[in-house]
């Protein structure tokens, strides 16, 4: 019984802000992964408990963001059927590539976006001139590239996903913070569910931790969402960064230890 309360403390609130963080701005897994690894988890029953536990933070978060009208639904749709092929085809590629020198193409890519969110000064604007109209058949084609590839990237590493998706959606079709972030969630959710899917069929979730874990999460989601939405782009921008600088710290700091 010690030992379950000790894992409840330890994982429940960490999952709470992780959750919080990733419905703004995403990288939540960052904070979330660890937390069962420092529980004493096995790190495929982390990985697992961690994949089912955000889908279901995501789909909450998701749930704000939709009941809210902060999401471009035919986007947000196409990019998660990207998302779903492309966290599979990840996942596959994962088995063949060593962890190391994909955190090291991240760490020399970080600092790159983090630039580049500097530099450009009107990344996801909510005012001034509006984003030139694109056409249908573009933006259903960059919809499903941004799912397919970043839905690759979140099964080949995982962290910062919901992060990339949202600056994808800005840079590439022109949206605010707000709605790139409320799309970025359906994108999110369907990746986690084909990556969650993958580990339960193997067993590896820890379910008597994975309930009160998902809904700490899906809490932090929802409280992160209406954060986010009530605050406006000025709150996501300056979460983005706080995600990007964690990333490119944890990830330093695996490679030196």
């Amino acid at each position: 019984m010690n030992d379950f309360i000790r894992l409840y403390l330890i994982v429940c609130p960490l999952v709470f802000l992780g959750g919080f963080v990733d419905s703004v701005a995403g990288g939540g897994g960052l904070i979330t992964l660890p937390a069962y690894l420092m529980a004493g988890l096995p790190t495929h029953m982390a990985m697992g408990t961690n994949k089912v536990v955000n889908a279901i933070g995501t789909g909450t978060a998701a749930f704000r963001y939709l009941k809210s009208g902060k999401v471009r639904v035919r986007i947000a749709v196409v990019s998660a059927v990207g998302a779903l092929a492309g966290s599979t085809i990840g996942t596959r590629i994962a088995l063949l590539i060593p962890e190391d020198i994909l955190k090291i193409l991240m760490l020399v890519a970080l600092p790159v976006v983090a630039v580049v969110l500097t530099i450009k000064k009107d990344f996801g604007r909510e005012t001034g001139a509006p984003a030139k109209p694109r056409s249908w058949g573009y933006e259903t084609a960059a919809a499903a590239l941004i799912g397919l590839l970043i839905g690759c990237y979140d099964g080949l590493v995982g962290p910062g996903t919901g992060t990339f998706m949202i600056m994808a959606f800005t840079m590439v079709l022109s949206m605010d913070l707000i709605t790139a972030s409320g799309c970025s969630k359906i994108g999110n959710l369907a990746s986690n569910v084909a990556s969650a899917a993958v580990f339960l069929l193997n067993g590896k979730v820890f379910w008597a931790l994975a309930v009160p874990a998902a809904l700490c999460n899906a809490i932090g989601g929802y409280c992160g969402a209406r954060y986010a939405i009530r605050g406006g782009s000025g709150r996501i921008r300056g979460m983005i960064f706080l995600v990007l600088g964690l990333m490119f710290a944890k990830m330093l700091w695996d490679l030196l230890t």
